[in-house]
């Protein structure tokens, strides 16, 4: 047994080390964590999208999300979901990424 509020908070630090390679802002804060859901016993799921179907991106962010969260203390594994549905936009951004993309 894992403490889940402990894991999921290191898991949402880990994200915010994630970045987009086009876009100077993390994963997290860009919006593109649909979900998150860390079990009883460390394995973590996590549904996500990208900034675009095409997203040039889209074969090395989800592998990079995967070693990110398999490397936080207490996961015993980790699923990564890529979803379209519903589809990014701007406004699933935080106010701070759109603060530093200038949007706000």
């Amino acid at each position: 047994m894992v403490d889940q509020a402990v894991v999921e908070r290191e898991v949402i630090e880990a994200l915010q080390r994630c970045y987009d390679p086009e876009i100077p802002v993390n994963i997290y804060e860009l919006g593109l964590i649909y979900d998150l859901t860390v079990a009883p016993d460390g394995a973590v799921d996590i549904r996500m999208t990208l900034t675009a179907p095409n997203c040039p991106a889209a074969q090395e962010l989800p592998a990079e999300v995967e070693r990110a969260v398999r490397s936080v203390p207490g996961v015993t594994g980790a699923r990564v979901e890529i979803v379209f549905d519903p589809p990014w936009d701007r406004c699933k951004m935080s106010d701070a990424a759109k603060l530093k993309l200038g949007l706000l």
